[in-house]
């Protein structure tokens, strides 16, 4: 098999499965437990927990661990409304957010919530002037993504960040700015100093870590509430029994990431450069999607002029070569994607495209065979396309 669809899931690297397996059967007990066992078990939690910080470069009482990137959007977007004493609070995000995002704020939106979406320039990027343009008095968050999950497109979240807080010099309400570094973060200098973030999301099964644990970075002094409740775990704000063997994955897959990153940057973005230039190359009507430049070092978003992306899809799946039409969160969706339709592509075009997301394991020789496999599969479909 050739796996190219990384975006959605990462494999459990090695390292860290060897880091989390005494967590399911020797180092058992509650971490809330106050006797050895429990104590034994805590002290993974802590170890990760300074992982995460190092890798955030934040204090360790600044790490909430959820249980993915979903509920820390949803916590940090959720929380700052219900902490806010503004009547009719305002919130700020981008038309190309992850649904973890958008569906939030379309809840909020019932709840009186004030939203504004932004538009993304044509190969998905944010103009940071539209930002600073939107923002109003009752303003309380400014969501955006540090990298989309489709195309890869990067946006400008330190400069955003240095927007954010040259404005909140001048007001008397603070507006706090929250990304979602899930894509990001395997990839990208998540320094939350650097960002100048007040909250940041991310997830462990998209850095070869485990599924089910995420994270939500809250700097000290945010004003936010917890939106689950039960215990008092996490400093009050996440409530709910500790997922030990997954925080411990998580905060090996980040110590990882950090010491890794340079030279799997490199290997993974000569794969994604040789893989678009072959396919723009020897398959016409092929046309790369986003930013050329400010994306993703793993990702490549293509569309194929005359050919159903699901037919590829599959027709590269009887092939062994697994990859996908855009966001896994969207699968099984008959309709276009709106990031894709968000650039000003047309149905038919959105409906033509392909997701191949790289990873630390794939070779030259599976971004050759793949091109291969690729332009027999397009031709044979293009013969038959009932679209002329």
């Amino acid at each position: 098999m050739i796996y190219l669809d990384h975006a959605a899931t990462t494999p459990l690297d090695p390292e860290v499965l060897e880091a989390m397996l005494p967590y399911f059967n020797k180092f058992f007990a509650n971490t809330g437990s106050i006797h050895s066992a429990g104590q034994e078990a805590l002290a993974g939690i802590d170890k990760a927990r300074q992982q995460v910080a190092q890798f955030l470069n934040c204090e360790t009482n600044e790490v909430i661990f959820t249980s993915g990137a979903t509920e820390s959007n949803n916590l940090a977007i959720t929380g700052i409304v219900d902490a806010t004493e503004i009547k009719k609070p305002h919130i700020i995000t981008s038309c190309i957010e992850h649904p973890a995002v958008l569906e939030v704020v379309k809840n909020l939106k019932n709840r009186g919530v004030e939203i504004t979406i932004l538009p993304v320039e044509h190969d998905g990027t944010l103009n940071t002037n539209i930002v600073q343009k939107e923002i109003k008095e009752n303003t309380i968050l400014i969501s955006i993504m540090y990298a989309n999950n489709e195309i890869g497109t990067v946006q400008p979240i330190k400069e955003i960040g240095k927007l954010i807080e040259e404005i909140n010099q001048k007001r008397k309400n603070k507006i706090y700015f929250h990304t979602d570094a899930t894509q990001a973060s395997g990839y990208l200098n998540c320094d939350t100093k650097v960002l100048k973030t007040d909250l940041l999301s991310l997830s462990g099964h998209k850095i070869y870590g485990p599924k089910g644990i995420g994270i939500l970075f809250i700097k000290k002094g945010t004003k936010i509430k917890p939106i689950q409740f039960g215990g008092h775990q996490e400093f009050n704000l996440r409530a709910g029994t500790l997922n030990t063997p997954g925080i411990v994955g998580i905060g090996k897959a980040l110590e990882l990431v950090k010491k890794n990153r340079e030279v799997n940057n490199k290997r993974v973005q000569h794969l994604r450069d040789s893989l678009i230039e072959k396919i723009l190359k020897e398959i016409p009507g092929s046309h790369l999607n986003g930013s050329q430049t400010k994306r993703l070092p793993n990702n490549a978003n293509i569309s194929f002029d005359k050919v159903e992306g699901e037919s590829i899809m599959l027709n590269l799946d009887f092939e062994s070569i697994e990859v996908s039409t855009g966001s896994a969160c969207a699968s099984g969706s008959l309709s276009p994607s709106y990031v894709l339709l968000a650039l000003g592509l047309s149905h038919l075009q959105a409906h033509s495209s392909i997701r191949f997301s790289f990873g630390k394991e794939n070779t030259m020789e599976e971004i050759n065979k793949t091109v291969e496999a690729l332009k027999k599969i397009i031709e044979r479909l293009r013969k038959i396309s009932p679209i002329k």
